[in-house]
């Protein structure tokens, strides 16, 4: 009797351990998840992805070396490097040769996103979120929760001023901003023309916050009687022409020119609920009603209530609008309580992967 308590205090106690284990390794994962972001800029300065597409067939360590024209002593730390961009899904690797006894690396799906020719290529976005500016006001979080000045962001608080009016001083930041935007409306604006209802029946749109014109353009390419006008800040828009896209210099907050639709692409999620209002209130007087034609058309974010693969990206980037920013994601039922009290009354949901276009409507 006394040996059966033994093993099952010992059973106890070992399954507590393993839990304590389990619980230990989650918080070193954790702690070192910046690895991951590191060690692909690396791969991306390197321009790895690159040689290995160009080399068109699986590229073994000693030929991705070579091409890196490096010394032959780094060959260990490139493998090292390439172990944890495998592990993370970004390259594959298979054995080649007549014995099939040497490794080699080829790309993965997620990978052709970060080649350089690629038009919706995630490399300026992945400068934009590592630059220095953004890391510093990630080391200030804390202090920023201690403020009593809860107004501003941590990037705010960190340089004293927001990331706009940095932008619009810094024109090396200024740049890679525009770059992040314009690589993720190549591929967004790729997927929305192919949902050509969202443009049907309009003949003019206006694209607040448009940057350098990058989705605009391609909605007027792929609908040629509809007008397009680009509404962004004048330092970003100065300068800028195109046969089928005006550019307007601007402020959102004071003025939209008129049209059938107004566009809004990973805007809105930039400012507070008040703020966003005040934008809506601002589209509502461009357009005109819904029997007239009239829209309003955001690409966001929208959380869904249940937990999915997008989720913690989506959260990702919430406490990314914290930082940066003074905005927010949101779910649907935060999403419609700003239309309602910016005076919309309808509204439709078309997922887009992480993101979602919302169709806005008033009578």
């Amino acid at each position: 009797m006394v040996g059966e308590l033994s093993s099952t205090s010992n059973e106890s106690s070992s399954s507590s351990n393993e839990l304590l284990l389990q619980a230990h390794a989650h918080v070193w994962n954790h702690i070192y998840n910046f690895i991951n972001s590191m060690s692909l800029k690396c791969a991306i300065d390197l321009s790895i992805p690159d040689i290995i597409h160009n080399h068109g067939n699986p590229m073994t360590l000693s030929e991705l070396t070579k091409s890196l024209k490096i010394s032959s002593s780094k060959a260990p730390y490139v493998y090292r490097l390439m172990r944890i961009l495998t592990h993370s899904g970004f390259f594959d690797k298979s054995k080649i040769g007549e014995n099939e006894i040497e490794e080699a690396y080829s790309l993965t799906p997620p990978s052709n996103f970060l080649l350089k020719d690629n038009p919706s290529s995630i490399n300026p976005l992945l400068a934009l979120t590592l630059d220095p500016t953004r890391i510093g006001a990630w080391l200030n979080l804390s202090d920023w929760f201690r403020d009593e000045d809860l107004i501003k962001n941590p990037f705010a608080n960190t340089h004293g001023m927001d990331i706009w009016e940095m932008g619009g001083q810094q024109q090396g930041l200024n740049n890679l901003f525009n770059e992040a935007m314009a690589s993720d409306a190549r591929f967004v604006g790729s997927l929305m023309v192919e949902k050509s209802q969202v443009f049907e029946g309009l003949n003019s749109l206006v694209d607040v916050g448009g940057g350098t014109g990058t989705i605009a353009k391609a909605i007027a390419d792929a609908f040629p009687n509809l007008k397009c006008t680009v509404l962004d800040l004048p330092h970003v828009v100065r300068g800028l022409e195109d046969k089928n896209v005006a550019f307007v210099g601007g402020d959102m907050f004071k003025n939209i020119p008129p049209a059938d639709a107004v566009f809004l692409k990973l805007i809105l999620h930039n400012w507070s609920d008040e703020e966003c209002v005040e934008i809506l209130k601002k589209c509502k007087e461009a357009i005109p009603s819904k029997e007239k034609g009239g829209k309003v058309i955001i690409v966001d974010m929208v959380l869904g209530e249940e937990d999915t693969e997008a989720t913690e990206t989506q959260i990702f980037s919430d406490i990314l609008m914290m930082v940066v920013t003074k905005g927010k994601e949101r779910n649907e039922k935060e999403w419609a309580l700003l239309f309602l009290q910016a005076g919309f009354s309808d509204y439709y949901i078309i997922p887009l992967g992480l993101r979602s276009i919302v169709e806005l409507y008033y009578v």
